[in-house]
């Protein structure tokens, strides 16, 4: 198995949550953020621009937040 797929299925078999401000959010959604952070600062240090960082980083938060939801969904 490659480490995305230790990721999303030690991501996915976990029901644990995160409170933050007193409301519950899956790690999944937090991983998801995060690689999304790390990609815009990745990419934006690369280009030097905001328009092409931001784009990649929404991109890869939500393709990674649909992709692990799903996963997360289809074991609980």
């Amino acid at each position: 198995m490659t480490t995305a797929g230790d990721l999303r299925s030690t991501v996915a078999s976990t029901d644990s949550k995160v409170l933050i401000a007193g409301v519950p959010w899956p790690t999944y959604k937090l991983v998801a953020l995060a690689i999304g952070f790390l990609v815009l600062v990745i990419v934006g240090l690369a280009t030097a621009s905001a328009a092409p960082a931001v784009l990649s980083g929404a991109a890869a938060a939500t393709l990674v937040w649909v992709v692990l939801g799903a996963a997360h969904s289809s074991h609980g």
